[in-house]
């Protein structure tokens, strides 16, 4: 098995040097399977449906109720013991996730609600002030935090309140990012493949919509640990993942074909599946084409040209139906990883 793996690597890598001389004008354009040496065997369109789902999905979301507010370290807090000022503090919790206080020494209340760490408060004064009433009120969070980076002009963390949301984070982070270009300063965020991730899923926020035309269904509220990517859109890549040896992202060339696409991620790993996935027109709702790679390299099929922003995804094992092999790849940590890292400067020989 090893030597026929290294065998089909050899092949790749002789035919993705001659590739584009041998087969100019030979590409196939990604029409369906009808075509007689047509590498695509079949395909999976757009869900007609795409767009009320996103909608009942966001209202879903829109109706969560928040999170409840625990305390964390680095959080400012003001305590107030009412009628007794001397004990009433305003401080910060330590890193050990303790505030300080006259009689009580140490209180540890990381990890607490609110009330939880009035009671735990009131019930430690008990032997000193006859009944104690406590107020606690968070002055400044510094637990509640979101990501926010690609092409962000101040890329970083931000502190989040209960009402924040997409668009006041961009326009903290500065909004797009600049940059020179034949001698004039232009935005360089592509809001149309940037992504919101949150604890694990994609959410399917249309930036657009959220940012440039305040559409509030898109401009969802935040929460705690949110990843936000603004792509760049001048920047033009295609993503290879999945079973092959370097999973990478790179820059897109025109004309590039699926070959030679693998080829510079060090071809497929032997657990590869016999067929290849193309994921095109984003990943919310994405059209998805599977290619018989072998047959391209048997010169049964003609090699399958690439696009700018596709994903070449290699499976592991049978993706037949689509939505099961959708819940497998979207997202994965090696796709998020990919789609948020930096472009390799990866050519492709010809």
């Amino acid at each position: 098995m090893r030597s026929i793996a290294l065998c089909s690597a050899a092949a790749a890598v002789f035919l993705a040097g001659c590739y584009m001389n041998r087969m100019t004008g030979q590409y196939a354009e990604i029409l369906g399977a009808d075509v007689e040496d047509s590498a695509i065997l079949e395909h999976s369109d757009p869900d007609p449906d795409h767009e009320a789902k996103v909608r009942a999905e966001l209202e879903r979301i829109e109706a969560e109720n928040n999170e409840v507010y625990r305390i964390n370290a680095g959080d400012k807090l003001d305590i107030r013991v009412y009628g007794h000022d001397d004990i009433s503090v305003k401080t910060t919790v330590s890193p050990d996730g303790c505030i300080g206080m006259l009689f009580l020494g140490q209180v540890e209340v990381s990890g607490r609600t609110i009330a939880e760490a009035r009671d735990a408060i009131e019930a430690g004064l008990a032997p000193y002030v006859k009944h104690p009433v406590v107020g606690v009120t968070v002055n400044e969070v510094s637990s509640e935090t979101v990501t926010i980076s690609g092409a962000a002009a101040r890329p970083g963390l931000y502190n989040i309140s209960g009402t924040s949301r997409l668009a006041d984070i961009y326009a903290q982070a500065g909004g797009s990012a600049e940059r020179l270009f034949n001698g004039v300063d232009v935005d360089v965020a592509d809001l149309e493949h940037s992504i919101l991730v949150r604890k694990g899923k994609f959410l399917p926020v249309d930036f657009r919509k959220a940012i440039e035309q305040g559409d509030t269904l898109h401009n969802v509220r935040l929460r705690k640990d949110d990843y936000i990517f603004i792509a760049q859109r001048m920047e033009s890549s295609i993503t290879i993942c999945g079973e092959v040896k370097n999973p990478h992202r790179r820059l897109y060339e025109p004309g590039i074909g699926i070959i030679e696409a693998l080829t510079t991620a060090g071809w497929m790993l032997e657990s590869h599946w016999s067929h290849v996935i193309i994921i095109r027109n984003g990943i919310v709702n994405p059209k998805m084409y599977k290619v018989n790679v072998d047959g391209i390299l048997a010169g049964k099929c003609r090699n399958v040209r690439v696009q700018a922003n596709d994903i070449i995804y290699v499976p592991k094992d049978n993706a037949a139906e689509y939505n099961v092999f959708i819940r497998k790849l979207l997202p994965t940590a090696q796709l998020v990883s990919l789609l948020t890292s930096r472009i390799a400067t990866t050519s492709v020989s010809n």
